[in-house]
């Protein structure tokens, strides 16, 4: 029997993601907003006191401009929220919404507080990734003695030790596109689904954006890969010191094999055991466990250590987890992890990923568990292992379970 923390989600849900680029459809719409349309429709859905919330965590990696200056709490005050509502927002790369909700299930675990908001923001389009640029960026020293890659370069490093053919990278992003295609088509995204509306009102993105369900193997064959201009430029000798398996990096990757990024927002409510009876409402799941890892930064395989830990905190195995979610982060990503855990399509990104839907930074963690849960209660199904690698080597994973 699973091992739980005194940690429930009572509602998951998210906004569509929108395309990062200017033209896309949330680009007019202020990261504030919406993580406050958000924390309004809580209230519609559920009819709880806005009072009875302590805190708001989010997840977002650039945390400039509009995205400055703890936009958690800004957020909660932007939307007319009790000035008693607190905000942190937590930055772990890629794993930043996962840990926010991680975060709040600590708390509400340990009785710090007992209702809170955890999810994620990111808005691409109005405050592009490495806006913040960071000692990576701007500081030599730093990125020559941490060997900073791009992510991107990760994953080519990745498909040259798996031995990953291009082809085979395509194949499952093609898979991802027309899994998330027929997901949406059928409505299985629909009860998290929160449509985006202007100042007017007026609904400006229902459905994910990005979905391109009439990708081929073929049409992605004819992409030029994307890393190869970049290179590892000054690490490179530390990667083939690193791995001499490795006699030459491949880029593999492009913009078809990778995860677009999206803008976007997810909000989970999490209590424990007293807040059903204070919220009036029954919880939809419970969370299991929480874990975090790193690996070598060289690599994405901090959601591969992250699961290992998660599992072993919880006294469950691989058999025990119905669904599994891990972030797109690239196809050889995607790949690996499934064959590490010797996963079947059947139970593993049922409803395709970010290489489809897009990748929203802070906000994937929080979207990640709002279609576990759906898909879990969908299907009837008991448990699900949430995972995300990040930058910098970095992972989170969490496992929640079903109260169906």
């Amino acid at each position: 029997m699973a091992k739980a923390m005194d940690a429930y989600i009572f509602e998951a849900i998210r906004t569509p993601r929108g395309s990062s680029r200017k033209s896309g459809s949330l680009a007019s719409i202020h990261p504030m907003q919406l993580v406050g349309n958000l924390m309004n429709t809580m209230v519609e859905r559920h009819l709880f006191s806005k009072e009875l919330v302590e805190e708001i965590i989010l997840g977002c990696v650039t945390q400039v401009k509009d995205q400055g200056a703890d936009i958690a709490k800004i957020a909660a005050l932007r939307a007319n929220w009790p000035d008693t509502t607190g905000g942190t927002t937590v930055n772990r790369f890629c794993a930043s919404g996962l840990e926010a909700i991680s975060l709040a299930a600590m708390k509400t675990h340990s009785g710090m507080e007992d209702i809170l908001f955890a999810g994620g923001v990111e808005s691409v389009s109005r405050v592009p990734m490495f806006a913040d640029e960071g000692a990576w960026f701007s500081d030599d020293t730093t990125r020559k003695l941490t060997n900073f890659v791009h992510m991107g370069i990760s994953a080519d490093i990745m498909a040259a030790l798996e031995g990953f053919e291009r082809e085979e990278l395509d194949a499952y992003a093609v898979e991802s596109q027309q899994r998330a295609a027929y997901a949406r088509d059928q409505g299985y995204f629909s009860p998290s689904l929160v449509s985006v509306k202007n100042e007017a009102g007026e609904v400006i993105l229902q459905q994910d954006e990005l979905i391109r369900g009439e990708s081929t193997v073929e049409s992605l064959s004819e992409l030029i890969p994307s890393f190869a201009k970049i290179g590892m430029g000054e690490a490179e000798s530390k990667v083939y010191d690193t791995f001499p398996k490795i006699q030459n990096v491949q880029y593999v990757h492009h913009v078809g094999n990778s995860p677009s990024l999206a803008d976007g927002a997810s909000l989970l409510l999490i209590g424990n055991r007293i807040s059903s009876e204070t919220l009036g409402m029954n919880p939809r799941a419970k969370i299991i466990a929480c874990a975090n890892a790193s690996a070598n930064p060289f690599l994405l395989t901090g959601g591969q250590l992250a699961a290992q830990k998660v599992l072993a905190k919880s006294g469950l195995q691989i058999k025990d987890i119905d669904l599994f979610e891990y972030n797109e982060a690239f196809a050889s990503a995607a790949l690996k992890f499934m064959k590490d855990f010797n996963l079947s399509r059947d139970q593993y990104n049922v409803n395709g990923g970010a290489i489809s839907m897009g990748h929203a930074l802070g906000a994937t963690g929080g979207m990640l568990v709002a279609t576990a849960l759906d898909e879990l209660e969908r299907r009837g199904q008991k448990r699900a292992l949430i995972a995300i690698s990040g930058g910098a080597g970095v992972g989170t994973a969490i496992i929640i379970e079903t109260m169906m």
